[in-house]
């Protein structure tokens, strides 16, 4: 056995150090800003608060926030969890391929997906639209991207991933004899679902239900697009607008909305933790893991077919639209053999600025997601297999930091990292590292802590038992059983780290442009087929990247 001091001290240990990194990265930078906020030429003051929450706008901002995101996180688990249980538990045709094609809007920056959209459902020339009014001879076209309704399905679309993951990666270590003993006492499949399943699932489903919301209410890119036409404000485009006022007071009034957004993200971290913390679930024993397969019978066919149908709807035809557009001559005019053209491909394939914007992201995000990963295991272990003191304070931090819009975190780090208080990272590729994990942590972290917390102690127990150090017990014992969710978490955090535009724009340098900010740039100042081009080849990218990974682990590794 260990001494129990060193056992301690290293928890301690781990404990400060990720509690420290926070702190001069999260709390200190967020902290100034704040304190900018209540303190003007004069001394303390709220003139900041009273001017900003004077303008309706600003209201109807907030409202607009609360909605979307609640929505989008309402029916993002509507989404998700039957997707993961039709897709982890039973014998539907294609479960590989489906739960491949599910992901993906996550693969995709929310900027193209929002402009594939506008392609779409337009409502004057939308490409879906028009094919609907004339398919059914309507007088005009059905649908109207520019509004709540629009606004929340896009974001819906692209965020129900975030609670697939989560939930699919916790429902495949479900214990199998909770099911078994429904089965046995004669409930149908469905019944077991909303009686068993869904209640054990329960914690992972709230934690599911949080990165959606947080991820949607933070959202800058599918607001500006599909929002700012229709007339709609987030506060996250009121915090870009006061921004580009481009003086002391427009970043004041910036720093007070996104304080309100804090308040509002952290309050719902705080209660779904409460409410979580009630109850305790161990899904995963000493006994066998593998899930039970449900057979669907005479449903499986028809099931099926509506899941192709909503994946054709999601995740084909929107991405289909990006990968067309790059083909485009003439965005006026449909894809044909007369409007078809490699250019932008060629211009994606051999421009030196595209390759080295590409190479940037790739070691940020690769950093990023490593670091992130390694913080993510060490604080699952913390908040799942001990009691030590403190273990709360750099979950807190962490949650904090990813309900805090992506522009405050880039603005207060440029504020207190550029050599004022002692550190200066500003223009390197560090300091854009460090925006990332701030802002992205969390993902990993609550995937990983929620595929351990239903490992048993009772198998680290034995190892422990058995005289391995508590070291080798976690390298050998619970890590590969939640390897498949330390995978996932590392994915969750470097994909949007690989394409983050907002943070970037502020953050980049000459030399530290990222393929988010390139992305943005041809998408709206030179060429939407370039960027096109560029969304689909980072597609294409992640799709054999997961592909290798799944061949290589025979399955067990793979977003």
């Amino acid at each position: 056995m260990y001494p129990k001091n060193n056992f301690f001290n290293v928890k301690a240990v781990l404990i400060i150090l990720i509690a420290a990194f926070l702190f001069v990265f999260n709390v200190f930078p967020m902290g100034y800003l704040i304190f900018r906020s209540f303190v003007g030429e004069n001394g303390f003051t709220l003139s900041a608060f009273s001017r900003i929450y004077t303008y309706p706008l600003n209201w109807n901002a907030l409202r607009n926030t609360l909605i979307t995101a609640g929505l989008s996180m309402i029916f993002g688990i509507m989404i998700a969890f039957p997707l993961a249980w039709l897709v982890g538990r039973t014998d539907l045709y294609g479960r590989k391929f489906f739960r491949t094609l599910f992901v993906m809007t996550y693969m995709v920056p929310p900027y193209v997906g929002a402009m594939a959209w506008l392609r779409l459902l337009n409502p004057r020339v939308g490409t879906l639209n028009v094919f609907i009014a004339n398919l059914f001879g309507l007088s005009e076209n059905p649908f109207n991207i520019y509004t709540i309704g629009g606004l929340v399905w896009v974001l819906t679309t692209f965020y129900y991933p975030y609670a697939f993951i989560t939930i699919s990666r916790a429902m495949e270590k479900m214990d199998p004899s909770l099911e078994e003993a429904s089965k046995i006492s004669g409930a149908s499949p469905l019944k077991t679902v909303m009686t068993v399943t869904f209640p054990v699932m329960f914690p992972s489903i709230v934690a599911a239900a949080l990165l959606v919301f947080i991820s949607a209410a933070s959202c800058y890119g599918i607001p500006s697009i599909i929002g700012a036409p229709g007339q709609i404000d987030t506060v996250t485009t009121r915090i870009i607008d006061y921004v580009y006022v481009g003086s002391s007071e427009g970043l004041t009034d910036a720093t007070v909305l996104a304080v309100s957004l804090m308040l509002i993200a952290n309050i719902i971290l705080y209660v779904s933790t409460f409410i979580c913390g009630k109850k305790q679930y161990i899904t995963v024993s000493g006994k066998s893991t593998r899930p039970n397969i449900v057979e669907l019978g005479k449903w499986r066919m028809p099931i099926t077919i509506l899941v192709g149908i909503f994946a054709l709807i999601v995740v084909i035809i929107p991405f289909v639209t990006v990968a067309m557009t790059s083909f485009t001559k003439n965005l006026g005019k449909p894809l044909s053999l007369a409007n078809f053209t490699t250019r932008y491909w060629n211009i994606l394939l051999t421009r030196k600025g595209i390759f080295d914007t590409a190479k940037n992201s790739l070691i940020a995000a690769s950093v990023a997601a490593t670091a992130g990963i390694i913080i993510s295991c060490v604080m699952a272990w913390l908040l799942t297999r001990t009691r030590a003191k403190g273990r709360h304070i750099p979950d807190f931090l962490i949650t904090l930091g990813s309900g805090t819009p992506s522009v405050v975190i880039a603005l207060a780090l440029i504020m207190t990292m550029s050599g004022r208080f002692g550190i200066n990272i500003y223009n390197t590729l560090t300091i854009m590292i460090v925006a990332y994990m701030v802002k992205y942590l969390l993902m990993g972290m609550r995937t990983v802590v929620s595929a351990m917390s239903q490992i048993h102690p009772s198998l680290e127990e034995a190892a422990l038992i058995s005289g391995a150090e508590w070291q080798r017990s976690f390298k050998d014992v619970t890590l590969p059983l939640i390897a498949p969710s330390v995978v996932a978490g590392g994915f969750l955090i470097f994909m949007p780290s690989f394409y983050e535009l907002t943070m970037s724009t502020l953050l980049y340098s000459t030399d530290t442009k990222t393929i988010g900010y390139e992305l943005f740039t041809y998408q709206t100042y030179h060429s939407q087929q370039t960027a096109s081009a560029i969304a689909t080849g980072i597609l294409l990218l992640i799709i054999i990247v997961n592909w290798i990974l799944n061949k290589l682990t025979k399955g067990e590794f793979s977003i």
